[in-house]
């Protein structure tokens, strides 16, 4: 089977690397002229647009920074679609612009699936990653042994839009995660205990997360670079759940405390370093200097 990538950024290099691993053809298209050469260095076969990709492959994985980007890919892929063509959207979008996208490929015959993955860049080139599936449970079952190559563990959720409900909750957990990680870290720091040895204790303990595990060795080094999930790209999924939270009236309260220290991150130069560098921020407040 050949797979379509469209989108070969952190995570979509690394899903394409590991399906390639597997003994899968990917084709794939990025924007990105310096990331269509990696996905070449690795195996796969860069295509010259979205349509070029739609025109190759049997199912469509797509990652993509923005709800526009989405719109772009859609209109070259029913450009040159396939017949029986899958598209599985791995993105964390807004659910009315994956309803937009979903209509709009029905009616060019094409089955979109509303797919998004928890877990960084860092996880993702290890396949540790989770797929929140959602939408048409047939085209779902074509897809799974895809999502086999790339994942750790694949759930089917029902309704299309049940993904990336799911991956709102997930995010709103890594966010508050992030920061309070963030914030033991300088906390411990402050007290006089060395960086590593914090991350070694705390990990061994009831205070641990998967976020913590994963980000503080980052914050050990104090070293960001390069980023499994860039600062920001988060702002934007912060956007996208604090507007759906919003227009449920829920209140969330320590996501939203989290929100002004990403945005310092912003403001400070560091969009594009990794999110463990909320701890730089947070060490800049208690004016702690290593």
């Amino acid at each position: 089977m050949k797979v379509g990538v469209v989108g070969v950024g952190i995570m979509g290099s690394a899903i394409s690397r590991n399906l390639l691993k597997k003994g899968a053809a990917v084709v794939g298209y990025d924007i990105d002229g310096e990331r269509m050469s990696v996905l070449a260095a690795a195996g796969g076969t860069p295509a010259r647009s979205a349509a070029e990709v739609a025109g190759a492959a049997e199912i469509i994985l797509t990652s993509l920074p923005s709800a526009a980007a989405l719109h772009t890919t859609v209109d070259g892929i029913l450009s040159r679609p396939r017949g029986n063509l899958v598209v599985a959207e791995l993105s964390t979008l807004p659910i009315d612009d994956k309803l937009r996208a979903r209509d709009a490929l029905a009616a060019g015959g094409v089955t979109l699936l509303d797919c998004p993955l928890s877990g960084t860049g860092a996880q993702a080139a290890t396949g540790d990653v989770a797929v929140y599936a959602s939408g048409e449970r047939a085209a779902f079952d074509r897809c799974s042994d895809v999502f086999a190559g790339f994942a750790r563990v694949t759930h089917y959720l029902g309704e299309f839009g049940n993904g990336s409900k799911m991956k709102f909750v997930a995010n709103l957990l890594v966010a508050i995660h992030n920061v309070a990680s963030a914030e033991a870290m300088v906390l411990g720091m402050s007290a006089g205990l060395d960086p590593a040895e914090i991350a070694k204790v705390i990990a061994s303990g009831a205070g641990t997360s998967k976020v913590f595990e994963l980000r503080a060795p980052l914050m050990v080094k104090d070293s960001y670079e390069p980023p499994t999930m860039k600062v920001d790209i988060w702002q934007k999924d912060m956007a996208v759940i604090g507007a759906f939270a919003a227009s449920l009236g829920v209140a969330t309260p320590l996501f939203t405390a989290s929100m002004p220290i990403y945005n310092a991150a912003q403001t400070q130069g560091r969009g594009g370093q990794d999110t463990a560098a909320v701890c730089a921020v947070l060490e800049g407040m208690a004016g702690f200097k290593r």
